[in-house]
């Protein structure tokens, strides 16, 4: 008899599972291409490249559903990505580190409506703030989710109201933080018989800190950190 893989996510605390190892062996990107214009330019002009991570290991028996994500790159003086972090109750991915989006809807004209939509339903980014960019190839998750990651600029001055049913926290990372493989950390861990491999990022975000309290760290790991990898071989190729 067939044994049926698990619906739910894997339960473990990944910053538990030992790092094998970090790339700092690997360049950063450059900071001439971490600009508005360049980005812009990297997408009207793409280079020959291949994503590092593309399919996650199955743990789940469900049906395929498609997905789209806002990768909003706010326009500081610097480039910084907004994230959000999950609320603890949802019945997936709780309290991870996150981009704004979510499964497509048939309403939906194409993916970038699908991430546009849902960045506005969990955190009221308006459009009229977004320029986006162009797409970056599938990510499929463990959980079955096939997620097309929508890169775009954001302008500065939006007000945001995180849905807290689905938001508990909203940040910045800098950019070039997490372009720098540096920052790129390892892991692997059995679940069910099968060697599991991911990356993490995690980011001291000095925002976070208040009179008397600790810096937080944001832990960025697994689908978000893979996708964030493959838009790192984007703008280094």
């Amino acid at each position: 008899m067939k044994t049926a893989k698990p619906s739910s996510l894997p339960v473990f605390d990944p910053r538990s599972i030992p790092v094998l190892g970090i790339d700092s062996h690997l360049a950063g990107v450059a900071p001439d291409r971490l600009t508005p214009q360049a980005l812009r330019d990297r997408f009207r002009h793409p280079p020959m490249w291949a994503p590092e991570h593309s399919v996650e290991k199955s743990f789940s028996d469900r049906q395929p559903a498609l997905a789209a994500v806002l990768l909003p790159l706010v326009m500081r003086d610097e480039l910084t990505l907004l994230l959000t972090e999950r609320s603890t109750g949802l019945s997936t991915h709780s309290g991870q580190i996150a981009f704004p989006g979510g499964r497509t809807d048939d309403t939906d004209r194409d993916a970038v409506d699908t991430a546009l939509r849902e960045a506005h339903e969990e955190i009221a980014l308006p459009r009229h703030h977004v320029e986006v960019l162009g797409t970056l190839p599938t990510y499929v998750t463990g959980s079955a989710f096939i997620i097309t990651p929508v890169v775009a600029l954001i302008r500065p001055g939006f007000q945001l109201h995180p849905n807290p049913g689905e938001v508990a926290d909203v940040f910045e990372v800098p950019l070039s933080f997490l372009m720098n493989p540096a920052h790129h950390q390892r892991h692997e861990t059995e679940f069910n018989g099968v060697l599991r491999q991911w990356l993490s990022m995690p980011y001291s975000d000095p925002m976070s800190q208040s009179a008397g309290s600790e810096i937080r760290e944001r832990y960025i790991w697994g689908a978000t950190a893979g996708m964030l990898r493959n838009f790192y071989r984007f703008l280094s190729a």
